[in-house]
């Protein structure tokens, strides 16, 4: 099956080199109200989105995000905070918690749940907002480590206690000679089940693996890993960013929950 749509989703790719041009006004704005028209739980739209306009909090965002300078060249940059400050601070200025306690209902701060409700509504306006760029020929990378550093991208941004940055997304035009680069996805029979979780078999993940370990895994490399899932895991998954990341949720979960 095709159509417009389906065109746009499967020749999207991360972009990290952008033209040295900016969006226009039309563009940007198409782009944001993409993203305020996504799924949202309850119509609450529990996310806020931050346009980095000054030049230098790119710059210092680039170095936050493990040194990926390539995000203040963007022409765009929208960092998206999972967000029940708005909704909490409604609640404070209108009496809620002496109307809770009147009337024998609990009265507490954004919870753990809360937190994914509100990352589960950022991630649908960004996804929105990306595909909407594409379709207008408009490329963009997700920026997963703005979940490091919390701290100081907390006052960075002057965000408040009960505010979580979930994402960073780069937007701009493609160069004219970009030539796009599609990475194979896992076969949908890893990755789609019926009706229960399916655990895979060894011989499963052997070929599901099997095109990546190799395409990808060196015989000789730095981390001294003998096969594919022993390189992957040092490079990314036990790497020192992965530490820090832990490391900043849990002080943004504590900020969250207030405990």
């Amino acid at each position: 099956m095709d159509n417009e749509t389906l065109k746009v989703i499967r020749s999207r790719t991360s972009l990290r080199t952008y033209a040295a041009k900016p969006l226009r006004e039309e563009e940007e704005n198409a782009i944001i109200e993409s993203a305020l028209l996504a799924p949202t739980a309850g119509n609450q739209m529990l996310y806020s989105m931050i346009i980095i306009r000054d030049q230098e909090k790119k710059k210092k965002l680039s170095k936050l995000c493990d040194y990926q300078m390539f995000i203040q060249d963007a022409p765009l940059v929208i960092v998206f905070v999972a967000d029940h400050h708005r909704w909490f601070d409604y609640y404070r200025m209108n009496g809620v918690k002496r109307y809770a306690e009147k009337h024998g209902l609990s009265f507490t701060s954004p919870a753990e749940g809360d937190l994914m409700l509100a990352v589960e509504d950022a991630m649908a306006a960004a996804q929105n907002s990306v595909i909407a760029a594409e379709s207008m020929g408009i490329g963009s990378c997700y920026i997963g480590d703005i979940l490091e550093n919390y701290e100081t991208v907390k006052e960075l941004l002057q965000l408040p206690d009960e505010t979580f940055p979930i994402a960073m997304l780069c937007y701009g035009h493609y160069k004219q000679e970009h030539k796009k680069v599609f990475r194979k996805r896992f076969d949908r029979r890893f990755v789609v089940f019926e009706d229960s979780y399916r655990q895979l078999q060894k011989e499963e993940y052997e070929q599901m693996f099997a095109e990546r370990a190799e395409k990808e895994f060196l015989t000789q490399n730095k981390y001294a890993a003998k096969n594919y899932a022993q390189q992957f895991y040092a490079r990314k998954t036990g790497a020192s960013f992965s530490k820090e990341m832990t490391r900043s949720v849990k002080e943004a979960l504590k900020a969250w929950t207030g405990k």
